[in-house]
């Protein structure tokens, strides 16, 4: 294939999961061969479905999706399934594959060894969930790459990943030879690498095609927005100029009615020239977390935790295993105490928040009767079979289906998203469930497993500004270290040090 080759075109593709509820609409857009190519969109607005699509997952409804013959695809998907998590490292690893690859080993090694995942040489016999989500994202990434595809998709790759980790994986892509498609929030890391821009405009429901870096490209739709509004703004101003002529001549009578048709003529004209504003992403609306009402005195205290060493331990006969260590610590959470816990991937970091939300942490202890808010980073505390009404409604002491729906629909929450299943939406929907529910909750411990993963970049300053205002006691876990400079912190723990 040539350089510049065509290797992927949508021809006007429509797709819809439900009838006459579009997700696109006659997509049309092209990429190249060796193009380093970023989606970006709102949350559930169909960036996934065009993977899907591309993949031959899903099917368009109208128009085509062609791709070069011969053309070989690999798709790192958000998460891991959770049929897969019970697989080890060797068995996952052989379900990338159609046939049987024999002497897979060999190439594992390899491709952990380019994700930069320590301690690879004894992991293939390893359970997958055993590992991080730092860890699963870097396993997700090798999946990817040990098909050597001739077209790589990652879909929010950076998710879970902590500083060294998207640092590796921004090298990566950096020196990578083929062609690359990235679904993702994060500016910094997309900048790095991206020379065009694909964006799904979810009021349109098609994909405008950008050239230049993501820094470039915002900057060319926010000039668009106010060009486009500062001509609509000139054209209502001629407008009413018109209507004002017409209104006065009319009550002249006479010839000066016909004056004042020609000026309503005129004014109708005008208001047909007005071009269709470029929509911005619709953004959450500002909320709070309320706090449990009845606290007093020390909400949490930590006098002992665990780490997971990073340096698995071989036995002699071959067993990998990750020793547990244990640590002293005083510390105490009261209300309106932030903590903020730190440490790289695999060190234990969602596995003490498990464990401390569930009560059966050593060493830690919650005060009688307090509400603990709980965001997983997996959403696992969510019933996917559940509708999102019922979801909401379910956590409220109080059932209350008028303030329910006030605060979902400030989480953009709204028609039938209300009644869709929770395990049907997208991660970023998901997401915004999940603090909905805390909304609803009151809790009086906050304990937030990265909770900036799936979100849109847009959504992030509003959270940041009510995890600054809530007042209850919060541990926070976080790899997005601008998120993190937005919040008061009181407390660090370091895991690592």
């Amino acid at each position: 294939m040539a350089k510049d080759e065509v290797i992927l075109r949508f021809e006007d593709a429509g797709f819809q999961y439900e009838e006459n509820k579009p997700i696109l609409d006659a997509v049309s857009f092209s990429v190249r061969k060796n193009s380093k190519i970023t989606v970006m969109g709102q949350n559930g607005g169909g960036k996934s479905t065009i993977f899907q699509l591309i993949t031959g997952g899903l099917k368009p409804d109208s128009g085509d999706v062609f791709l070069s013959h011969g053309l070989t695809i690999a798709l790192a998907r958000q998460i891991i399934p959770r049929d897969m998590l019970d697989l080890t490292v060797r068995e996952f690893f052989e379900r990338q594959f159609a046939d049987k690859i024999y002497d897979i080993d060999p190439k594992i090694d390899e491709v952990l060894e380019v994700v930069n995942l320590k301690g690879h040489e004894k992991l293939h016999d390893r359970i997958v969930r055993s590992f991080s989500g730092g860890q699963q994202a870097r396993l997700l990434l090798a999946s990817a790459l040990i098909q050597d595809p001739d077209l790589l998709l990652l879909d929010e790759p950076t998710n879970n990943l902590d500083k060294a980790g998207i640092a590796h994986l921004t090298q990566f892509l950096k020196n990578y030879t083929k062609t690359v498609i990235v679904i993702s929030h994060d500016s910094d890391f997309l900048n790095a690498f991206t020379d065009g821009v694909l964006y799904l405009d979810i009021f349109t429901k098609k994909v405008e095609q950008y050239t230049g870096n993501y820094f470039n490209v915002v900057r060319e739709i926010s000039a668009r927005v106010e060009r486009e509004n500062r001509q609509n703004a000139q054209l209502e101003k001629q407008i009413q100029e018109k209507k004002d002529k017409a209104n006065s001549f009319a009550n002249k009578g006479g010839q000066m009615r016909l004056v004042a048709k020609r000026m309503r003529d005129l004014a109708e004209e005008l208001e047909e020239s007005k071009v269709d504003t470029r929509k911005e992403d619709r953004t959450i609306r500002p909320f709070i977390i309320p706090s449990q009402t009845d606290l007093s005195g020390t909400i949490l205290s930590i006098t002992e935790f665990n780490t997971i060493s990073t340096n698995p331990h071989v036995s002699k006969k071959g067993k990998v295993a990750n020793p547990i260590v244990k640590h002293k610590a005083s510390l105490t959470l009261r209300k309106n105490q932030h903590l903020l816990l730190k440490g790289p991937n695999g060190i234990g970091k969602s596995t003490l928040l498990e464990a401390i939300a569930k009560g059966t942490a050593s060493g830690s202890v919650i005060a009688k009767d307090t509400v603990v808010g709980y965001y997983r980073q997996d959403f696992s505390t969510l019933n996917f079979e559940d509708t999102v009404f019922d979801s909401l409604l379910s956590i409220m002491k109080k059932s209350d289906e008028h303030a329910m729906r006030g605060t979902a629909a400030g989480f953009l929450i709204t028609g039938d998203l209300m009644h869709s299943k929770i395990g049907s939406l997208s991660e970023g929907q998901k997401g915004l469930v999940a603090f909905a529910r805390l909304v609803l909750q009151k809790p009086g411990l906050l304990i937030l497993d990265e909770p900036t993963n799936h979100i849109n970049f847009r959504h992030l300053p509003i959270i940041a500004e009510a995890l600054n205002k809530y007042e209850g006691a919060m541990i926070l876990v976080s790899h997005v270290p601008e998120f993190v400079a937005e919040i008061r912190i009181d407390e660090e723990l370091d895991l690592e040090k």
